[in-house]
Parts: structure tokens; C-alpha cells; sequence
């Protein structure tokens, strides 16, 4: 078998990986105005940088939002497209030696896939994600620098902005400690520092999705949830989904790789025979 490279085209972001005999190579993401421009300058650069020829690949799988735009196949190789939470769901189950977890996708937006066994379902989702941090630090901090941003909360006190059970109560509630959360910017006032801001912002986030995920899976036995997608990257996710794991008993885990596990997924897609869309 050949390399079969798998992209997740975003709006303007495109995440590349080339996977050859279930290895994964050099995962790659570029940016750029629009799809079309970022596919294209994903593909070239990633081939060149690794030195693969167009011959020695097999297969160009697409998935993501941006896929819709491309309507044939790439340089003439064998193209297809497949669905987005199919490969959120292979791509997390990847290397994780779990056969029951629910995928925590965290884009732009956040959604759920429930993977057990061989069935992948797409469970819902929260439109609280990347997007609404970005937007709220270009309102409140004025500027949408992630790294930055980042940077900016570790100085900040997250107590001088969120409500936690201690301002209200003077003994844990039942299953809830003392500084658990109460109300997300519950204390916020005009004198908070953008330190203070970018610390709210980004525990609202991360926060919100962890209980909203956890929320997902009561229905169900699962207990082990793949968090993917860029927002792991932020360095907070090692003190708050830790958290979630004490209070709610529950695993969040972050593989290798996990901003690329939607590209990894499509590519996965092809190598395990599921259902994909040939581009003729």
C-alpha cells in the first residue's frame, strides 16, 4: 500500500498527514485566505517538505467544512471525500487502546461522537468553542492572538472574575468542592485586568465544554472522552480537564497529534474500507 494522505480543509485552515502502513507522518497545517488557496499550498508544501512523489500515492482523502469547495481530484490522484464525524471518531480511537470513548472535537464550535466498537455517532454538539473565544478576546481584550491570549491568563486570577461555591456557601455542596465554579464572570466587574479577562474567557470555554461533554455520556456507560482539534494545544486544558476528572469521575485524554486526528481520521477512513465519496 501507498501513502494515503488525509485533509481536514477548514475555512482557511487545512490540516494535512500522510499514513503509510498505519504510521503517521509529519502532520503539517498551513493557513490562508480561503479553502481552495489553503488545500492547494497544504499539499504542495506537505510532498515537498517530506519528499513524497505524486506516484508513491495512493489515495487523497478530504473531510472538513472546506471539502465542499473541491470538485475534482487533486493532480489527477485518486480522490474522495468522507464524512467529517466519521473520521473525528477513527482519527480519536487511533493508538488510544479504547473501544468505547466519546470524541471531543473542539473547533470553532464543539461537537460529540460517540464511538463504540465499530459504530461512530455523531451525538451533538455546542456552538461554544474556539470561535467564542477568539470573539470575546477581539471584544473584551482587542486582540485574537491565541498565543497571546494564553499567555495573558496564566498571569490572571481566575477568583477575581468567576463566581465558585465559596462566595456563596460556606461548605461544599454535595458533590461539588469549594472551588468549583458557580457562575462563569459571576464576579466580574469594570476594574477586572485583561490578565483577569483572558482567564475567564478561556476557563468559560474549556469548562463549558468538558461539562457539556460529560453531560453527552449519561446515557451511556462511557466514561473515557478524546479531546481533539486546536483548543488542546492551550495550556489551561492541564488544569482544567483535570479538575472535571476529580469532580465527575470521568477520564479526558489528549492524544498525540489531537489537532490533527480529523485529518488522521480520513485518512483511516480509506486504509479501514468505510464508506467514502469518490471524486470523479
Amino acid at each position: 500500500m501507498g501513502v494515503v494522505i488525509g485533509i481536514d480543509v477548514g475555512g482557511s485552515t487545512t490540516k494535512i498527514v500522510g499514513v503509510e502502513n498505519k504510521s503517521i507522518q509529519s502532520p503539517m497545517f498551513v493557513k490562508a485566505t480561503d479553502p481552495v488557496t489553503s488545500l492547494f499550498g497544504a499539499f504542495g508544501k506537505y510532498i515537498y517538505d517530506n519528499g513524497i512523489t505524486l506516484p508513491e500515492i495512493e489515495m487523497v482523502m478530504l473531510t472538513g467544512v472546506g471539502s465542499a469547495f473541491i470538485d475534482q481530484p487533486l493532480y489527477g490522484l485518486p480522490t474522495a471525500k468522507t464524512d467529517e464525524f466519521l473520521a473525528n471518531g477513527l482519527g480519536a480511537k487511533y493508538a488510544a487502546s479504547l473501544e468505547n470513548l466519546i470524541v471531543v472535537s473542539m473547533g470553532t464550535g464543539t461537537s460529540f461522537v460517540k464511538v463504540e466498537g465499530p459504530h461512530i455517532q455523531h451525538i451533538g454538539g455546542i456552538g461554544i468553542g474556539g470561535g467564542t473565544l477568539l470573539g470575546l478576546s477581539r471584544l473584551l481584550l482587542k486582540t485574537q492572538d491565541i498565543h497571546l491570549i494564553a499567555e495573558m491568563a496564566r498571569k490572571g486570577t481566575l477568583t477575581n472574575i468567576d463566581l465558585q461555591i465559596q462566595d456563596i456557601c460556606n461548605r461544599p455542596l454535595p458533590d461539588l468542592p469549594l472551588d468549583a465554579t458557580a457562575s462563569n464572570f459571576g464576579k466580574a466587574d469594570g476594574n477586572a485586568s485583561p490578565e483577569d479577562i483572558a482567564s475567564g474567557i478561556i476557563h468559560m470555554v474549556l469548562q463549558s465544554i468538558g461539562q457539556a461533554a460529560i453531560l453527552s455520556a449519561l446515557n451511556s456507560p462511557i466514561r473515557d472522552f478524546v479531546l481533539i482539534g486546536n483548543l488542546t494545544q492551550l495550556p489551561q486544558c492541564k488544569e482544567i480537564f483535570p479538575k472535571l476528572e476529580e469532580m465527575y469521575g470521568v477520564r479526558f485524554l489528549i492524544p498525540k497529534y489531537s489537532e490533527y486526528r480529523t485529518a488522521i481520521g480520513a485518512a483511516l477512513t480509506y486504509m479501514d474500507g468505510a464508506p467514502i465519496h469518490p471524486i470523479k
